[in-house]
């Protein structure tokens, strides 16, 4: 794969670079910025999200009017810049989890489906959420365990379960649930749409966490009965699995891609700092140790921000790209949450304190090894490919060996 990015590309990363300094960052600095919940307050996000659709900034994980696409590629390129802010996505209407949600309905909902589900969340009347997750013993990292059912009456399906840490669940308003609708291993799942203020269904609680939270929490939820209609199904019955397959790749990668965002931001304090703090008649960056701590990190982002390509560029090639997705979600997880508390002992007290936003990440970083699979479930994934593939595990891609998504 080539390195270069376009001409183009590099103007609307300036672009959103300008914005995110001029318009998004100074409004970390202003306790009224934020709500309850950590998060930008809805009533400062709503001009600026306005602001950043005029500035031609919006939704840019989807392809525009014009047809033009950015890509994944194009993608880890505009994220990173975004979430140099704790704000800057939402601004953009790219953050988690609208914008896998968005990404899955376009490739896989009818023409209708996109006009009635996709098109509010993609204007930015609505959010959404994706309802998989369950408590134990249901599934979790595993969907063949899932226990939620959605039992085939007429043209209708009545939905009985409980889902939990659905992330934005209580501002939603479009939802996409994984429910069984049959014993069968490999087509018992089926995904379906509904609306918040269709009956049978509830918000049992909103789960306290120990970070920030995305706009709606994460929320616990019940199903009693709810009836979703068979024109809502997202595909075929039985296809559940393959919505999960298209969702979750892309959106476990652009969690990476805005993580790259915040680990540089980070450094970027940290390095700020260290080049004004002196202590015993030296300036911390002109120690040593502070240079150690700094270019392990420096190399630690580069790193990741490979593995993001690579496996940006395999989507793009129509591939799943299961390996790549699996390898950047591991590194950049880690990274994020050793970037956050490297800048924290760095700043000392400073990075401590919630004068500067580094504990906000740092308290954000932790759930990073978590959500969309744990470490410890994708390194198995990652066994799982190094057993069957064996040497061409490391095979170079000659582009006969795409995996392509049908």
């Amino acid at each position: 794969m080539d390195f270069t990015i376009s001409k183009e590309l590099d103007d609307l990363r300036s672009r959103i670079a300008a914005f995110v300094a001029d318009n998004v960052l100074p409004l970390e600095s202003n306790p009224d910025a934020y709500d309850e919940h950590g998060n930008i307050s809805t009533r400062h996000l709503g001009p600026l999200r306005e602001e950043a659709r005029q500035a031609g900034l919006w939704c840019l994980q989807l392809p525009r009017p014009d047809g033009s696409f950015i890509g994944r590629v194009g993608m880890a390129v505009c994220y990173e810049e975004m979430n140099r802010s704790i704000f800057g996505p939402v601004v953009f209407n790219s953050a988690a989890p609208d914008d896998g949600n968005m990404m899955v309905m376009h490739q896989l909902c009818r023409p209708d489906q996109r006009e009635k589900w996709l098109q509010p969340i993609v204007e930015g009347k609505v959010r959404s959420a994706f309802a998989m997750t369950e408590p134990s013993p249901g599934g979790g990292s595993d969907p063949s365990m899932i226990r939620t059912t959605a039992k085939k009456v007429g043209n209708r399906y009545v939905l009985h379960g409980r889902k939990w840490f659905i992330t934005g669940a209580q501002e939603a308003a479009h939802f996409i649930v994984i429910a069984r609708t049959s014993d069968d291993p490999r087509s018992g799942l089926s995904a379906l749409m509904f609306h918040k203020d269709q009956p049978g269904w509830r918000i049992v609680r909103r789960i306290p966490i120990m970070g920030p939270e995305e706009h709606g929490g994460h929320c616990e939820i019940e199903f009693d009965g709810l009836e979703i209609p068979e024109e809502d199904l997202l595909l075929e019955e039985g296809r559940g699995l393959k919505v999960t397959q298209v969702r979750l790749g892309p959106a476990r990668l652009t969690h990476c891609m805005r993580w790259l965002g915040l680990s540089k931001r980070a450094v970027e304090i940290a390095v700020d700092y260290a080049e004004r703090r002196e202590g015993f008649g030296v300036r911390l960056a002109n120690r040593e140790s502070i240079q150690m701590m700094l270019g392990d990190l420096a190399m630690g982002i580069e790193v990741g921000r490979l593995l993001v390509m690579k496996a940006a560029w395999e989507l793009d090639q129509g591939s799943f790209a299961k390996k790549e997705v699996s390898m950047a979600k591991i590194h950049v997880a880690n990274l994020l949450h050793k970037a956050a508390d490297t800048a924290i002992q760095i700043n000392g007290a400073r990075g401590y304190s919630t004068d500067t936003v580094l504990e906000w990440i740092y308290r954000y970083a932790r759930q990073a090894r978590l959500v969309d699979g744990a470490d410890e479930v994708h390194k198995m994934v990652l066994n799982r490919h190094l057993a069957d593939e064996r040497r061409d595990f490391w095979r170079w891609n000659t582009g006969e060996t795409q995996t392509a998504i049908k």
